[in-house]
């Protein structure tokens, strides 16, 4: 049988943005890989803050933003061979997280997400030889819930966390040693470029376009992991 990987991405870019050289080392020697996305539902007509979020990446109110971005994922995806499954949960505007400052608070009492997720997860992973998924710098309460349903549902042994992008970049915490290093070589870092480029509709808003991230990823030699206990813990 050959080895499986499942990374678990709590929005349509995270998995490729903190982990794409990792996703495409593993396919290229073979493996399975299939990116999950927790957070890809829609909502027909968002508004308030959760509008805003679609509108400063310059998407107007009539775009479909979750299908644009489903299919980027897609197209992401196909960059190295990887399956994409995309599951119907909310992401956190959508959630009653009413701000920026919400997203990278604390989490609201309300909030059963983790308990919602985990079951999913638990089917998902079933037969992974390796998981993937956030430790949570930044501290965006959805990595945060990825990363809780992923601790209940996953054995320590295959449960990797990543540092996540572009968080890392601007993060006041730096992680410790990792547990894993990934060392990119040319065509991994080639991959992993790809892979973010096809998120068009968040490269401004994360990067500062597309130029500016493939000279910011073309500098990064190293993807690094950690293993189950990690730092960062989540927030309650």
């Amino acid at each position: 049988m050959k080895p499986r990987l499942v990374a678990v991405s709590p929005h349509l870019d995270d998995a490729a943005f903190s982990a794409g050289g990792t996703l495409a080392h593993y396919a290229r020697d073979g493996g399975g890989v299939t990116v999950v996305t927790c957070f890809t539902g829609n909502v027909a007509q968002p508004r308030g803050f959760a509008l805003a979020c679609q509108l400063d990446k310059g998407l107007g109110p009539e775009v479909d933003y979750m299908a644009l971005r489903r299919g980027e994922d897609e197209r992401a995806c196909q960059v190295i061979g990887a399956t994409p499954v995309h599951l119907p949960f909310l992401e956190a505007p959508h959630r009653g997280y009413e701000s920026a400052p919400a997203l990278f608070g604390r989490r609201l009492a309300t909030d059963d997400m983790a308990d919602r997720l985990a079951p999913e997860l638990a089917r998902l992973v079933e037969g992974a030889t390796l998981i993937l998924g956030p430790l949570g710098i930044g501290d965006h309460v959805d990595h945060h819930i990825v990363r809780e349903a992923l601790e209940r549902v996953a054995d320590a042994e295959r449960l990797c966390l990543w540092e996540d992008w572009p968080y890392l970049d601007r993060a006041e915490r730096v992680p410790p040693d990792p547990d894993w290093i990934v060392d990119l070589d040319h065509e991994l870092t080639a991959k992993r470029i790809a892979m973010c480029a096809a998120y068009e509709s968040q490269l401004g808003f994360q990067f500062g376009g597309r130029e500016a991230m493939e000279e910011r990823l073309a500098r990064i030699e190293q993807e690094r992991f950690h293993a189950i206990p990690a730092p960062y813990p989540r927030k309650t």
